[in-house]
């Protein structure tokens, strides 16, 4: 019977169906944006490492004027080792420089990051080798002008030709190419992770930059629950060996790297609540459009009420059909709304250039959400029908 009632009226079963849909579709869209966006952070974070410590110089202050962060040149090779040997819970360090140059192959040219680590960059930085090898130990020691290059690099030097054993000229000064890294794509921030040329720490400081300082040091903590720990033995470490005593101004930064995915996934959350909130609006008006169509329905049908009722029907009975009618409604609008939902993620994630993640809680929550608003703002006109007098309700027109 409330089949039968609604597809009497199928244009407005449709316009009151409409609010569901566009409120069930619009919450599934607006969570998976915002969970692409938190898929995006937490990705682009993850590249740079699993359980990640960096230390970073402090700012220069010279006659009360203070420089930008890292402008100090206090960190050194031996703090990275001093680091690796005295401080326990430690996998990895890693000391690193960095600085743009032209990239020379032939006649084919490229401007990239040039950046000279240590053996150990590739596994706190999860990078794999494509072919050849990575920077060994070895290298690090001789001081070796080779070279491991990104795909980015790879592709503009050397096209579909394998660069392995070529030489490339890195601030005119030649370099073998030893390996070409597995790509990485883009990182959340737009940069491309591929454009690097690694080449050795002791190689980039006395060769190409001519420095005896390093721009940072990549820790990998053994236990993500002693990062905060391990934090503040490296601290105290430098801090001796720096001869900082007092309160005196720390000249070096420690980044925890876990506190800033907890902070970042905090305020992605926030925003896919907000997103599903705002859209989780349209449900609720939806919801009053039912209850809205319900009443004149029951004013419509005021007649048809009483022929029942003085039949036989029950209070339970005529309750229980104008409730099926707007449950309907919320099942019918419910399952739309998820088929344009995912519809309207995957064309955002096509053509908007955000990464969306659609999951089956928003669906659930969405879908559950619609049923019961069909549920709760169909009560009110079933029972207003339900309470009709039946006399009355004959005697209507």
């Amino acid at each position: 019977m409330a089949f039968t009632a609604l597809y009497g009226n199928k244009l407005r079963s449709l316009l009151t169906m409409l609010g569901i849909i566009i409120g069930v579709g619009a919450v599934i869209a607006m969570v998976s944006v915002g969970m692409g966006v938190r898929s995006n952070v937490q990705t682009s974070i993850a590249s740079l490492g699993s359980n990640m410590l960096i230390v970073s110089p402090g700012s220069s202050n010279r006659g009360g004027v203070r420089g930008a962060a890292g402008s100090t040149i206090t960190l050194k090779y031996d703090d990275a080792k001093a680091i690796k040997n005295k401080i326990s819970g430690i996998d990895y360090v890693s000391p690193s420089v960095s600085s743009n140059y032209q990239i020379v192959n032939g006649n084919q040219n490229w401007n990239s990051s040039v950046q000279g680590v240590t053996p150990e960059f590739m596994a706190i930085r999860s990078l794999s080798v494509d072919s050849g090898a990575f920077i060994s130990q070895d290298n690090l020691n001789k001081r070796e002008r080779v070279a491991v290059i990104g795909t980015t690099v790879a592709s503009n030097l050397f096209g579909t030709e394998n660069p392995v054993g070529h030489n490339i000229r890195v601030n005119n000064q030649p370099f073998k190419v030893i390996g070409v890294l597995e790509s990485k794509g883009q990182s959340s921030m737009g940069q491309d992770q591929d454009d690097v040329v690694i080449i050795p720490l002791t190689t980039a400081q006395e060769r190409v930059l001519g420095i005896t300082y390093v721009q940072s040091i990549n820790i990998q903590v053994s236990d993500a629950n002693k990062m905060d720990q391990v934090q503040e033995e490296i601290e105290t470490l430098l801090r001796q060996r720096h001869k900082i005593i007092g309160d005196k101004e720390d000249d070096f930064h420690v980044r925890n790297l876990t506190s800033l995915m907890e902070t970042m996934t905090q305020t992605t959350t926030m925003i896919t609540l907000l997103l599903g909130s705002v859209a989780g609006i349209s449900l609720v008006v939806g919801g009053i459009g039912i209850m809205n169509i319900m009443m004149v329905s029951v004013t419509e049908r005021t007649r048809e009420i009483g022929i029942r009722k003085a039949l036989g029907a029950t209070f339970n009975n005529i309750m229980m059909q104008f409730l099926i009618e707007s449950v309907v409604i919320g099942v019918i609008g419910g399952v739309i709304g998820i088929f344009l939902g995912c519809g309207l993620s995957y064309a955002i994630g096509k053509f908007g250039g955000f990464t969306t993640v659609v999951t089956a809680l928003p669906i659930f929550v969405s879908f559950t959400f619609s049923v019961g608003i069909g549920l709760i703002f169909g009560i009110l006109p079933a029972r207003k029908a339900a309470r009709l007098d039946p006399i009355e309700a004959l005697r209507y027109e």
